[in-house]
């Protein structure tokens, strides 16, 4: 089941934009092996509508979810920056630095910043 979960990508965000992002712990269900992966796009209304997505696609590869917070994510593809912020009425605030710690793995030629700013 390691395996299953080094095959779940760190993360996926929308190409482009300003969007709402959730922080998850994803973890082998009866196991102990376990990472946090950011899911963020623009289609969400609200931080939990990402999680009512995102769970059920992994709980059917074998895992269990637990959201860790939330925030947005401003994502400017053509300067190639990506900025996080914000926090989640539902969730609460992410711990950003984790997110953008996540983000810089896959834009590694990206300026990641994070901000406790509310916009």
């Amino acid at each position: 089941m390691a395996e299953a979960l080094a095959k779940i990508p760190d993360v996926e965000i929308d190409p482009d934009g300003t969007f709402k992002y959730i922080l998850l712990r994803v973890k082998v269900k009866d196991g102990d092996a376990q990472k946090d992966v950011v899911r963020g796009t623009k289609s969400a209304e609200y931080h939990n509508h990402i999680f009512e997505k995102v769970n059920p696609a992994l709980e059917a590869l074998g895992m269990e979810c637990k959201c860790l917070g939330g925030g947005k994510i401003e994502h400017n593809k053509e300067d190639r920056k990506i900025r996080v912020f914000g926090e989640s009425t539902a969730f609460g605030k992410a711990d950003h630095s984790v997110s953008v710690e996540k983000l810089k793995t896959v834009f590694s030629d990206y300026e990641v910043t994070w901000s406790d700013d509310k916009k």
